[in-house]
């Protein structure tokens, strides 16, 4: 599905995105290997299961971020987006784990005209992920600068 225009989009509009993900060892493992991140909590099962009070692995919050962001992506900037201008706000109040199935929704909640770009404008979005038990466990508030829809020749 084609992302939204800027003249498309209204405060207070939510999309529930219908693509979800089941969290995989191997998405963790790659992840946390790619972008060097030798944290004993995505990838050491044994200090996990007797020195934490998870007693599992944990996903790595930032590929949790990535993958929100992402899923959100055909529904709302697919094709319309300028750039990325910023991401706030990042919290994580429930952890993942390798078998956890996220779904995603991402509201609007903020437009303003470009100042400098008349064709273009900016866009907040609230993107918020649930596991399968419907349980909140990844917020953000990112920022972008979105195509109008083009003027008919």
């Amino acid at each position: 599905m084609a992302g939204k225009w800027f003249d498309e989009l209204e405060v207070g509009q939510v999309f529930k995105h219908a693509l979800r993900r089941t969290l995989t060892e191997t998405d963790n493992l790659m992840f946390s290997a790619m972008t060097h991140n030798p944290a004993q909590l995505h990838l050491d099962a044994e200090y996990c299961k007797n020195e934490t009070e998870f007693g599992q692995r944990l996903v790595n919050s930032y590929f949790t971020l990535g993958l929100m962001v992402g899923i959100s992506v055909g529904d709302t900037t697919l094709g319309t987006a300028v750039a990325n201008l910023g991401t706030d706000e990042v919290r994580f109040p429930k952890p993942l784990f390798h078998g956890d199935t996220i779904r995603v929704e991402t509201e609007i909640i903020g437009l303003r005209e470009s100042k400098s770009r008349p064709d273009q404008g900016i866009v907040t979005f609230e993107h918020r992920a649930f596991n399968q038990n419907d349980e909140l466990v990844a917020t953000c508030k990112r920022t972008g600068l979105q195509h109008k829809k083009p003027a008919k020749a």
